[in-house]
C-alpha cells in the first residue's frame, strides 16, 4: 500500500513538473511569435494552394498564383525577424529533447539528447525563404508542395519545443494527414540534410 501512494505521489510531481515546464516553453514562444501573423499567414497560404490546385480555369488559376506570392514574401519577411529575435533567447531556455516523451528535467538529466531550438527555426526560415524563392525551379504545383512541407516542418519544431515528438508528430497527423517521416522527406533536400543533422532524426 505504501509502495502503491508513493508510485502515485511520484506520478502526479512529475506530470505537474512536466506541465510546469511545458507552460513556460509555450509562455517563451508565443512572447516572440504573438507579434507577428505568421500563422494566419500559413494558413492563407495553404488554403490558397488548395484553392489554386483546384482552379480549372489556367487564367484564374495564374491570378491566384501570383496573389499567393504576396502572401509568401510576408510570411518570409516576418518568419525571418522572428528567427531573428528568437535566436537571442538564452541557450538553456532554448533546448529541446530529443527523447520521445517529455520527461521532467530531461535537458538536465540527458544534456546530449538536446537540440537548440534558435539553431532548428533559421533552418526552418531558410526553408521557406528558399521555397517561396523558388530556388529548385519547381512547377507551382511542386512548389507549394515544398513550401507547405517546410512550413508544417516548422510547424512540428514548435509543437516538439512546447510539448513532446510524439505529441507534435501526432498533432501533424491528426490535422494535416501526414506522418513525421514523410513530412521530413517532402522538404527541399538542403533543409532536411541541415535539420536531421541538428535534431538526429
Amino acid at each position: 500500500m505504501d509502495t502503491l501512494f508513493l508510485a502515485t505521489i511520484m506520478a502526479i510531481a512529475a506530470y505537474m513538473l512536466k506541465s510546469r515546464d511545458q507552460r513556460k516553453r509555450i509562455a517563451l514562444l508565443g512572447t516572440y511569435l504573438n507579434k507577428y501573423q505568421i500563422e494566419r499567414l500559413m494558413e492563407s497560404l495553404t488554403d490558397g494552394y488548395l484553392r489554386a490546385l483546384g482552379e480549372e480555369d489556367p487564367e484564374r488559376r495564374e491570378q491566384v498564383w501570383n496573389l499567393l506570392g504576396t502572401a509568401e514574401a510576408q510570411l518570409c519577411e516576418q518568419f525571418n525577424r522572428f528567427a531573428t529575435e528568437f535566436s537571442r533567447v538564452e541557450e538553456a531556455q532554448a533546448r529541446v529533447s530529443k527523447l520521445a516523451f517529455a520527461i521532467p528535467f530531461a535537458n538536465q538529466l540527458f544534456p546530449r539528447a538536446v537540440f537548440d531550438l534558435r539553431k532548428a527555426l533559421l533552418i526552418h526560415a531558410q526553408g521557406i525563404t528558399n521555397a517561396a524563392n523558388n530556388s529548385l525551379n519547381q512547377s507551382p504545383r511542386d512548389k507549394a508542395f515544398t513550401m507547405s512541407a517546410e512550413l508544417f516542418l516548422m510547424q512540428h519544431t514548435c509543437h516538439w519545443f512546447c510539448r513532446s515528438k510524439t505529441v507534435a508528430s501526432a498533432r501533424m497527423l491528426a490535422r494535416h494527414k501526414t506522418a513525421y517521416k514523410q513530412l521530413v522527406a517532402s522538404v527541399a533536400p538542403e533543409t532536411r540534410k541541415a535539420y536531421c543533422a541538428l535534431t538526429g532524426s
